[in-house]
Formats: C-alpha cells, structure tokens, sequence
C-alpha cells in the first residue's frame, strides 16, 4: 500500500511576519515528497516514524470534532499494521516535512474532507487552515497550518494578513534566466519550538514588536508585491534590506557560521540570504541577480536551485 505524494513547500517571504499580519508567498517545493505506506518488516527509520503515528493519533483525538473528525478506526488499525510516512523531505530543514505528513492523514482519514478539486474559496481556504493548524501543533507547539495547506494543495499560496489567505499564480520559471531563488544547507537541523520561543519573547521589548513592523514587515510585504508583480528590479533591493533587518535582528536565528556570509551577499550584491523557516538551522534562501555570480562565491556550500526567473 502507498498513498499519494505530499511535497516539500518553501515560505519565500514571511517567516515570523506572518504571526504579527504580514503577507507571506508559499510555493510548492517537488524536489522532495512522502507518501503514507504499510510494510511488515519496518526499518528503523519506518519505525521511528510509526511510533510518533501512533502518538499523533492520539493527539488527534483530542481535536474539537466541530472543526475536523477522522476515521479512528481504519486510522488505528492501519497503524497498527505498519503504517509509517516514507518520506524524502529532510526534517528540521525549513521545509516542511511535518506539513506533508498532516496533510496525508488529512487526506486520507478525515470525514467530509476539503478537496483540491472543488471551488476553494477564501472560507474554505481558512477551514482547512485552522484545521492542519490545529493538526501540526502536534509537531510544533504552535503552527500556522500554511505548510500542511501547501502541500495539500500543491499550488502557491498568498497570505494577505491571517484571516485573508487566497491562491495565487506566480511569475513562470525561466530557465535560462540569471535571477534565481536558492536554498544554501547549513548542514545543521533546526528546531521550530525554540526558535518560535525566542521570537516570542523578543515580542515582549516594545524595540522590537517597533521594528517588525516598520522594518520587517513592510519589507516583507514589499518583496512579496515585487514578486507577483514580477518587478525584479524592486524585488531585490527589497531583498537586500530583508536581509540587512534579519542579520540585525534575528542573528539567533541565523548558525553563528553564517553570519560572516550573510553579511559579505549584502556587501557585494552577488547573493542575499534569508530566513528559510524558523531557522536556527537546516537550509538558508538565498535570492541572487546572476546565479553564476552566487555559485561563484558560495562555491564551498551546497546550493540547490529552486526557481530561475
């Protein structure tokens, strides 16, 4: 038995914006992809994974029946055969491997489901994302259900401020194009619930809840403007000062190793970086005018590409 394939997402603009009403730009990611499976004979890594089914499932029946009710018992009995999600998405990268997960089991054992076919309107759209919010706080502790929602839905996904959320088309990949989005590994996992902690408790200072919004936030929704609209010019000086507000002042989040490379992309203009996720680890993005240029000066770091424009 194997369901169907869930794919990674990237967030390109509003990591932690979103929590306080920025717009945000979410886009499938098909490099990476799991799928639900039975297998008798479980490997450790299946294993691993069929334990924490088994807790998730429990977690799942605390959930309000009024927002979302499941099949506990094709649930139950098919993870007591082995179920477990085989899956390629790297975990504590950034880009959303538990989001995949939810968005099976949603799929696959939930009652009057939501499905991609129907009309999805903007209620319906905000429907399914309370519920894999409510179904990833799992993972977690707090989760906005964007990245479940992305990969259920596999298309790019506007966030307008929290309770505004359509989707949307973005600008057709040009392959030969020079301008490119990037993900850089920093060779170090991630966890969310620290990272989320600490932007937490920066909220307290009134400095900071200031400048999220005078610096970060109005950058952010600046990118994500200049990226529909396809304005390249504007995207990247944008990006730049992006870039510049998070070294500043998100530098826990960012591995001590980087910090030095972040600032020499601002610097000489051949890359800016930038949150991928919650950071503190797994993959950095990276936007560049001239991807040669990029690859050029992080020719020590493993670079993906992941969209040519």
């Amino acid at each position: 038995m194997k369901g169907p394939l869930f794919y990674s997402k990237i967030l390109l603009f509003g990591e932690y914006g979103i929590i306080k009403d920025s717009k945000g730009l979410s886009i499938p990611y098909n490099f990476y992809n799991g799928a639900l499976k039975t297998d008798k004979n479980l490997s450790e890594v299946a294993l691993k994974s069929n334990e924490s089914l088994k807790r998730f499932v429990v977690y799942l029946q605390k959930i309000d029946s009024k927002l979302v009710t499941f099949d506990f018992d094709k649930l139950q009995a098919n993870v007591s055969q082995g179920m477990y999600f085989d899956s390629s998405i790297p975990q504590g990268y950034g880009v959303g491997s538990s989001g995949a997960l939810v968005a099976a089991i949603y799929d696959k054992y939930a009652f009057d489901k939501i499905t991609v076919l129907e009309n999805l309107t903007r209620e319906k759209l905000l429907k399914l994302k309370a519920i894999f919010s409510e179904m990833e706080s799992f993972f977690h502790g707090k989760s906005s259900g964007l990245d479940p929602l992305n990969s259920y839905l596999s298309i790019p996904i506007l966030i307008n401020s929290q309770d505004n959320i359509e989707a949307t088309g973005i600008p057709s990949q040009n392959n030969q194009g020079k301008n490119a989005v990037f993900l850089l590994d920093s060779g170090v996992i991630g966890e969310t619930a620290p990272m989320v902690r600490i932007f937490m408790e920066n909220m307290k200072q009134e400095g900071f809840r200031k400048m999220l919004i005078t610096q970060f936030i109005k950058h952010t929704d600046a990118c994500v403007d200049d990226f529909l609209k396809g304005d390249v010019k504007s995207l990247f000086k944008n990006t730049k000062r992006l870039s510049k507000v998070v070294l500043n002042h998100f530098k826990p989040m960012i591995p001590q190793q980087f910090h030095e490379l972040w600032k020499k992309g601002i610097e000489s203009n051949d890359y800016y970086l930038k949150l991928c996720g919650s950071g503190g680890g797994g993959y950095i993005l990276g936007f560049t005018e001239d991807i040669d240029k990029a690859k050029n000066a992080l020719k020590d770091y493993r670079l993906e590409v992941v969209y040519n424009f």
